[in-house]
């Protein structure tokens, strides 16, 4: 019996609940970004810009958290709702663009966790280094496929140990924020607001943070992925909101409080996970011991998260025959196992490549956020296109949220943006598969202009590689 015919007679998987969704989207969210907060802002800005960053991140995020709440019970018809989005509003090829681009931003995120975990571990065992040496990257691999194995026994199991992971890993990033204001140093605190000589004009240390609010806030959107999943639509939405609430005051506390207990340039020099090296510095060796074992725990449930995520969308995408047919074979217990195999290997892929980056963990980061723009302005611009004629607030919302995305987009950079088409564009063959095993025509006019478009600018980023304009 073919894993697909197994799936047709399989019980219906269990829903989840709101507090579930919740939990979910706050364990895909509380991750490895959080922990390297503190020199990844001391290296961009000051008190003053991280203060503005935030303000801008937290706005611009949760408008985008509106948008998928109000897409949810608006639009109730679409799963799996960042590529559904953009397909529902642009066109099918511009869906699956949506769909490859979160789900590879999904993929290259979980190896930050990785290259994370064996730099902490590298602490006490320098072989590891920064977590991209070749036995870091060895015993990385390891993991990414432990980690496979046990997703596969099913959704439901995974999402059990998720909700434990979850509230695990938010203890020690709390007790980091309440001593360090304990030991937080006022005049340290004045030194560092307004940024050291080396960041620049304060648009500048702002502009240089965003794709780090980015990557701090993937995961909002995770209740709008396994919708198919929720026993009620409007859980879908509340659950967005409040994951939301539920970490932007931590993630903003970690990284303002920091500054009170070290120099801005000390910080910037600190290896990751830089939350321990500062809580070190405040209270001792127990403090860095202590935040690094919560880190990986917290690690690891996102990486749970993340992987579940990434499996489902491409399971929905080939679902509605954006994908090839392999890809929406699923086993009894509901797990998506050739999408989660494709998942694991592209992380793979990436694990190597860090070997051959200047800065594996910053790289993985910023190329992680720059993935998910396209996704999310393409969600957002949908919220603007069903707007007209609806609630002025809503459209607003929509707005406000097309906009930030968009300026994400420039704060990225040139070289992100070159980098992502150089993965965007041969993920057309997939495209392609799915389209010749439906004797359908390969491309329309307008899908031929896309694919022009997406080509020129992955050869030219290849080009730009070649030539040392710009470097991993």
């Amino acid at each position: 019996m073919s894993q697909a015919d197994t799936k047709t007679q399989a019980p219906p998987a269990a829903k989840l609940s709101l507090p579930t969704l919740t939990t979910m989207v706050v364990g895909s969210m509380v991750g490895a970004g959080v922990f390297s907060l503190p020199r990844r802002f001391a290296q961009e800005t000051g008190v003053a810009g991280a203060l503005i960053a935030w303000a801008v991140a937290g706005t611009g995020m949760l408008m985008l958290a509106f948008v998928f709440q109000t897409l949810a019970v608006r639009r109730p018809d679409l799963d799996a709702g960042v590529y559904a989005y953009a397909k529902a509003g642009f066109g099918e090829y511009l869906g699956f663009f949506s769909a490859f681009g979160y789900w590879a931003s999904a993929c290259v995120g979980n190896v930050t966790y990785w290259v994370l975990i064996m730099s902490t571990i590298g602490a006490i065992a320098p072989a590891l280094g920064d977590g991209d040496t070749v036995l870091a990257v060895v015993l990385s691999s390891v993991g990414l496929w432990l980690f496979f194995a046990l997703i596969s026994r099913g959704v439901k199991e995974a999402a059990a140990i998720n909700r434990i992971v979850t509230v695990a890993k938010v203890v020690p990033i709390i007790v980091f924020v309440i001593l360090a204001l304990f030991y937080l140093k006022p005049s340290v605190f004045a030194d560092n607001f307004g940024g050291a000589d080396y960041a620049g004009s304060l648009f500048n240390q702002v502009k240089g943070t965003m794709l780090a609010t980015v990557f701090v806030f993937l995961g909002v959107e995770g209740a709008s992925v396994y919708s198919r999943h929720a026993r009620r639509r409007e859980d879908v939405g509340r659950a967005t909101i409040l994951g939301f609430v539920s970490v932007f005051a931590i993630f903003a506390s970690v990284t303002i409080v920091s500054y009170g207990i070290m120099p801005m340039a000390e910080i910037a020099e600190l290896r990751q996970p830089s939350m321990a090296e500062v809580l070190e510095h405040a209270v001792g060796t127990w403090g860095k011991v202590f935040v690094s074992v919560g880190l990986i725990v917290s690690v690891l449930g996102a990486y749970l998260a993340w992987t579940l995520m990434a499996a489902e969308v491409l399971y929905v995408a080939a679902k509605d025959d954006d994908m090839p047919r392999f890809l929406k074979r699923a086993t009894a217990a509901d797990v998506p196992v050739p999408a989660l195999v494709m998942s694991t290997v592209l992380s793979q892929i990436v694990l190597v490549v860090t070997l051959f980056s200047d800065d594996a963990f910053n790289f993985a980061l910023d190329l992680t956020s720059a993935l998910t723009l396209i996704p999310f302005l393409l969600a957002a611009a949908f919220a603007v296109k069903i707007g007209w004629g609806g609630p002025r607030g809503q459209l607003a919302i929509a707005v406000i949220a097309t906009v930030y995305t968009a300026f994400l987009i420039y704060a990225a950079g040139l070289k992100f943006v070159l980098v992502s088409f150089i993965i965007y564009a041969p993920a057309t063959v997939l495209f392609v598969m799915a389209r010749k095993e439906q004797g359908r025509r390969l491309f329309t006019p307008r899908e031929l202009v896309i694919l022009a478009v997406s080509v020129a600018g992955a050869v030219l980023g290849v080009v730009a590689l070649a030539v040392g304009w710009i470097s991993l």
